[in-house]
């Protein structure tokens, strides 16, 4: 082990887990250590079922994001969301479209780590026109899960061919599982990194010691996912890997994707539960922050 050790210590990376879980001493530019980020709000209807639901628990909702793609959003429909979000100060991110398990090819359905990526030069050039048109109606956060798509985003976003506050959010579909990873992605343009959900919190804690870049984390993840339900430990995901965006999925949740008129009453339900979850996770963090004296801020 010792030569394995040596050189991640060349290239400064942590020479295993942190078991000592320390503290990070990295805040988002507020000085805020957490937000709260509500996962498949596939549209307008759902957003403001959100916003409602969110306003009666006392819940403080920073991010939407979608699953169902730009492409199955009307301009009407985006440029609303974009306008809510603006309105109470929440970012809209909207996943990228289409992709191989919306594709004629079977990988994609067989094998999830390829099915939100994007095959061939056709259908890369699909998802980057859908970014472009999110784009043009005001959209300022996009969902990422093809690593070919984040490098030439990057570029364009370089280049000045796409705006230069565009938030790339890089998707669970696609989690950097350990720092080195997590680098990678973040050098090739992700601006807001989602690890997966499963990981100990001292693998968690050597994050910090490598990027200084915004960690996502489903505290609850959904089923297609592991389906974990991490509640109890909110406190010491947010004293170890600040500045993080708490995820509120949904276990035992329907399959939405793609959404749409005839699934929009599911969508709205599924929704709401997520801030109620949110509020109960919150209401730990809040409870078991204080018990152990720790120094949590939001702003």
């Amino acid at each position: 082990m010792h030569r394995a050790e040596k050189l991640l210590e060349k290239f400064n990376f942590p020479t295993g887990d942190l078991r000592e879980l320390p503290t990070s001493q990295q805040t988002f530019d507020d000085g805020g250590h957490y937000r709260v980020e509500i996962p498949s709000v596939e549209g307008p209807a759902t957003m403001e079922a959100v916003i409602k639901e969110a306003k009666e628990l006392d819940v403080t909702v920073n991010r939407v994001s979608q699953g169902s793609g730009i492409m199955l959003l009307s301009d009407a429909e985006i440029t609303a969301m974009v306008e809510m979000g603006r309105k109470e100060n929440i970012e809209v991110c909207l996943f990228i479209g289409p992709r191989m398990n919306f594709d004629i090819g079977a990988s994609g359905h067989v094998n999830p780590s390829l099915g939100w990526r994007h095959a061939g030069m056709d259908q890369l050039k699909y998802a980057l026109e859908d970014v472009y048109r999110g784009t043009e109606l005001g959209l300022r956060s996009i969902l990422v899960a093809d690593e070919g798509l984040l490098h030439i985003l990057n570029e364009a976003k370089k280049s000045g061919d796409l705006p230069n506050d565009l938030i790339i959010k890089v998707s669970a579909l696609m989690s950097p599982p350990n720092p080195v990873t997590a680098k990678l992605f973040a050098d090739m343009g992700g601006t807001t990194l989602n690890i997966p959900g499963d990981l100990s919190l001292d693998k968690i804690a050597t994050f910090r010691q490598v990027i200084d870049h915004t960690i996502d984390m489903y505290v609850e993840s959904p089923d297609n996912l592991g389906g974990f339900i991490r509640y109890y430990e909110i406190p010491e995901l947010v004293r170890i890997a600040s500045p993080i965006i708490l995820k509120f999925g949904l276990r035992n949740a329907a399959g939405i994707y793609p959404s749409g008129k005839h699934l929009e009453n599911v969508s709205i339900t599924q929704a709401r539960e997520k801030v109620n979850r949110a509020a109960i996770g919150l209401k730990q963090l809040k409870d078991h922050a204080y018990k152990q004296s720790l120094s949590i801020t939001y702003k």
